[in-house]
């Protein structure tokens, strides 16, 4: 029952989460910035991103619920810090690399977002083998999106000057 009612919380949380990340950082097919990009062969369509994303957030949500359901568990306060750590990093890159035009600091930030979810994934296989499977689509996703990030860095080295229109649509951070 207690895991039941941390997944009522965590997942709808992580989920709206992730929505402002996207909204913050101005997110998807609508960013003109993002359209005038020169893209990977490898890019997915636009449509599959929300879709995926939201997927993977709601495994991420189950997989924290099983590790704060799973009470007196050695080690679970470092596993749900890594975790919020990592989820803070997470949201952090839309806005880098949509809002701000960031592109090599976008990269900078995936991989640390990547080390900090590997340990934080290890942890949650520490104390419930299912949650540390639950994040693996994550860390495979975030694999395939340092690349694509990558990527654009490397076909587009002015990207962070470009403005369509001629307004500069740049988030100062």
């Amino acid at each position: 029952m207690a895991f039941l009612r941390w997944a009522l919380v965590m997942v709808p949380l992580v989920l709206l989460l992730g929505l402002a990340s996207a909204m913050l950082g101005q997110a998807g097919p609508g960013n003109r910035w993002f359209a005038s990009l020169a893209r990977p062969p490898a890019m997915p369509p636009d449509w599959l991103f929300p879709l995926a994303w939201t997927l993977l957030y709601i495994l991420m949500g189950i997989a924290l619920a099983l590790v704060l359901s799973a009470r007196g568990a050695r080690g679970r306060g470092i596993a749900v810090a890594l975790f919020v750590i990592q989820l803070a990093l997470n949201l952090g890159w839309s806005p880098l690399f949509f809002g701000a035009h960031r592109i090599d600091a976008a990269l900078i930030l995936i991989a640390l977002l990547f080390v900090v979810a590997v340990l934080a994934a290890w942890r949650f296989a520490a104390i419930r083998p299912l949650a540390g499977a639950l994040m693996l689509p994550y860390l495979a996703w975030l694999l395939f999106a340092g690349y694509l990030n990558y990527e654009i860095a490397r076909l587009n080295p002015d990207a962070g000057a470009l403005a369509p229109g001629g307004a500069n649509t740049q988030i100062r951070l």
